[in-house]
């Protein structure tokens, strides 16, 4: 297990996370179960903050990127912690709003937002748009103009990055589907596109090179590729850009197989980042730009453990064992989806050796329906609880009523207390939407 203060074996054998013994939470909210550490939430947030106030004067902002996971609540954590957020669909962004969010705090992203999810953006004067096409950016032009506003948008752009990662998570490849590339013209070209529209202003470039990213130089090299592309603009066009925006991808502790990151070495990433900045700013003549980073995934990612309990055990003799759970990839499809990694373990007996490898097989009608695969447990029973590490991002936000199983509610946990922040559905909910044509009843 990953070791923090928050996250522990108590005295009874039991996983406890943020001060509450796994099993009382089960015995009270049920499983499946997301549990999300509210102390961690806000510890990762104060690093980026501080690091950004110490090392770079404050000039700049920390994002926290929602799309790892956004309800009201992990909304309004952000807001007391005084940090920003970006969103990517109109969804996040209404979210945010009804949560009190400072619009003017909120950047919107996206490679095909939507007309209905621009006017919302503008009309609700969102802080800044990150325009990824031309047609984004005729199209904003022209709500702006109607409205009569400037409206600050930044361009995202493609350095030829190429973080290790997953390829279904690498983002800033010639190749990708995000931004436009330095290397073949289309970043210096959407540049004047939009110096040409009169209701626009241009603040500066963002780049988000990919996810779950351990390599500091994979951030340092964007950072400065972005930075002599800034300075070219300045030299060829005159165009001075105020605000650079280098995304996220900080990686989390998933299993052994990653490092164990504490604290501190998320504010050495960021450290290395401002120092790339500040070099590049130099050798340029550049002003230190205003510097935005956007942090998901590093912020509530280990501060989430899903809790299941084990239904059916099925072992082929010499092949496999099957545990499975009253969960599956309607509450987390990242397995499915990436062949992603977990630690697992089972909390009513976590101080307990573990005697064998095991597959954890979820409850819908799917071969491919697996959570982990040859992971390490006790010899588990039905009726034992087992938790799912660092699921924290990427799992509520990407469930689905697949089967027309029920995605799992979601409880904060501080100091032993949990409250909901996402409450359980019901079957009504399921159907609520669903409707039936006059000549089928």
């Amino acid at each position: 297990m990953n070791e923090r203060e928050t996250l522990k074996v108590n005295t009874k054998g039991h996983l406890e996370i943020g001060g509450a013994d796994a099993i009382d939470l089960v015995k009270r909210f049920g499983t499946p179960l997301y549990v999300f550490d509210e102390a961690h939430i806000r510890n990762m947030m104060r690093v980026y903050k501080n690091t950004l106030k110490s090392e770079y004067g404050g000039n700049g902002q920390v994002l926290y990127a929602s799309k790892a996971f956004a309800c009201l609540a992990v909304y309004a954590i952000a807001r007391q912690e005084s940090i920003g957020v970006d969103v990517v669909s109109g969804g996040e962004l209404y979210t945010a709003l009804k949560a009190g969010f400072d619009a003017g705090q909120i950047y919107m992203h996206g490679n095909n937002k939507l007309l209905n999810e621009l006017e919302l953006a503008v009309d609700s004067k969102v802080g800044c748009i990150v325009v990824d096409s031309f047609r984004e950016a005729d199209i904003l032009n022209g709500l702006a103009a109607k409205r009569k506003v400037m409206q600050n948008v930044l361009i995202r752009i493609n350095p030829g990055i190429e973080a290790h990662t997953h390829e279904f998570v690498q983002t800033a490849r010639t190749d990708s589907k995000f931004g436009f590339s330095v290397s073949d013209g289309a970043a210096e070209e959407i540049t004047l596109h939009i110096l040409s529209k009169k209701n626009l202003c241009l603040k500066g470039y963002h780049c988000h090179i990919g996810s779950q990213i351990f390599e500091k130089q994979s951030f340092v090299l964007a950072a400065e590729k972005v930075m002599d592309f800034m300075a070219g603009m300045k030299n060829k066009h005159g165009y001075i850009a105020e605000t650079l925006n280098i995304g996220g991808g900080f990686g989390i502790w998933y299993n052994d197989d990653d490092p164990k990151l504490k604290y501190a070495d998320y504010a050495d990433y960021l450290k290395s980042l401002i120092t790339a900045v500040k070099n590049k700013a130099k050798q340029h003549s550049l002003k230190e730009p205003y510097l935005v980073i956007e942090p998901g995934r590093s912020i509530v990612g280990e501060a989430g453990v899903t809790l299941y309990t084990v239904g059916a055990i099925k072992e082929i003799q010499g092949i496999k064992k099957y545990v499975a759970i009253d969960g599956g990839m309607f509450d987390n499809p990242r397995y499915a989806l990436y062949q992603s990694k977990y630690t697992v373990l089972l909390a009513n007996r976590a101080s307990e050796k573990n005697t064998e490898k095991v597959s954890v097989a979820g409850k819908c009608c799917e071969s491919g329906d697996l959570i982990a695969v040859d992971v390490a447990l006790p010899k588990a029973e039905s009726g034992d609880i087992m938790a799912v590490l660092s699921t924290g991002a990427y799992n509520y936000s990407m469930a689905s009523n697949y089967n027309r199983n029920l995605i799992p509610p979601a409880i904060l946990v501080k100091d032993g207390k949990a409250e909901y922040i996402i409450k359980p559905q019901t079957y009504d909910d399921v159907i609520r939407n669903d409707a039936v044509p006059e000549y089928l009843k």
